[in-house]
């Protein structure tokens, strides 16, 4: 493999956990949020 395509495949895999570091913390955020709602009542 080159290093030009090593590079690319590093960018996308750092670029994927990312989005899913933002998907997995906006939903966690919601659901901490449900739960918190449904003890108050």
């Amino acid at each position: 493999m080159s290093s030009k395509k090593a590079m690319k495949q590093a960018q996308k895999q750092a670029y994927a956990k990312h989005r899913s570091n933002i998907t997995n913390n906006r939903f966690g955020k919601i659901k901490k949020n449900l739960l918190k709602g449904k003890k108050k009542n």
